[in-house]
């Protein structure tokens, strides 16, 4: 149970340090994600995340690129303590003898563990945050125009998915392609993540790495969890940020389709750009974080 303990608190150390380095980024992300595709002749409301960027800040201020922050401040103690401590206890279970260090392979099943424990987290939560960071990007569209001026704050999300688009149910719409996201991107992540390490130290052995290395490791794990589950990511926002009474999708391969129809290849990345740009810093400071409250508790 120390360890438990210990992981808990040094994930919750991790996922305050990533969230506030990274929520700007995920703001714009959203946003490119989920504006509606122009009709011919017209220019979409966001050329690129630079223009994103310019705009929040002419039309909300500074404060608009934290919108929708409060749902994962909310929980970023329950998300990245459930993440690390179910890694956790995964690498007790693959470790072949107490005390070993993993293989790059087993952090690879380990994190993929750990993303099924954490997608029934994540999914209710981002749903939250999706609605609120894209109710700019919707104003003015047909049905969803209503939606623009439709939540106060986080809780007024809950209330209102809770009261009208069928209760608990309602707040787990998307569960599927965040699993998609989760399971994968998380075994991939904490797989990178040892990679780096491991190379950085010359051999499994890892403790005498200093934080330089660390923040380099956690980096790189960073990016490839965007890298190769981005597209998914994609359809988790445009299925959680759909109209409930007059959807476009249908689930999760509908949308999959009608986006990569639409708008081809490059629809399902819209906001790469800004998603890269967030991973790095933020997953750097999140891993050194966790690293460092780790070794602090023994």
């Amino acid at each position: 149970m120390g360890d438990v303990a210990k992981d808990l608190t040094a994930g919750t150390v991790g996922g305050a340090a990533q969230l506030i380095c990274g929520h700007p980024f995920d703001t714009i992300k959203v946003k490119l994600q989920s504006q509606p595709t122009p009709v011919p002749g017209q220019s979409p409301k966001y050329s690129g995340a630079i223009d994103a960027v310019k705009k929040t800040l002419a039309a909300e201020g500074p404060r608009g690129l934290y919108k929708g922050m409060g749902a994962p401040l909310a929980t970023v103690a329950a998300f990245n303590a459930v993440l690390f401590t179910v890694r956790g206890q995964m690498e007790a279970l693959v470790r072949t003898q107490p005390g070993a260090p993993l293989s790059v392979s087993q952090q690879f099943v380990c994190g993929a563990g750990a993303g099924v424990a954490v997608s029934f987290l994540a999914c209710p939560t981002e749903l939250v945050k999706c609605r609120l960071q894209a109710q700019s990007a919707l104003a003015g569209t047909g049905t969803a125009a209503v939606a623009a001026v439709k939540y106060g704050g986080p809780m007024d999300v809950a209330r209102q998915v809770l009261r009208s688009e069928g209760g608990m149910r309602g707040l787990f719409k998307g569960l599927i392609p965040t699993m998609g996201r989760e399971i994968p991107g998380n075994a991939i992540m904490f797989g990178v993540y040892e990679a780096i390490k491991q190379m950085l130290a010359g051999g499994p052995d890892t403790s005498g790495l200093g934080r330089g290395s660390l923040i380099l490791a956690g980096g790189v794990a960073g990016a490839s969890f965007w890298f190769m589950v981005y597209p998914t990511d994609v359809v988790k926002s445009v299925i959680q940020v759909d109209d409930y009474k007059n959807p476009k999708f249908s689930g999760s391969f509908d949308a999959f389709r009608k986006i990569q129809a639409s708008e081809g290849l490059k629809g399902l990345y819209k906001g790469f750009g800004p998603a890269m740009a967030r991973s790095v810093p933020a997953n750097a400071a999140c891993f050194l974080a966790y690293e460092m409250t780790r070794s602090a508790l023994g």
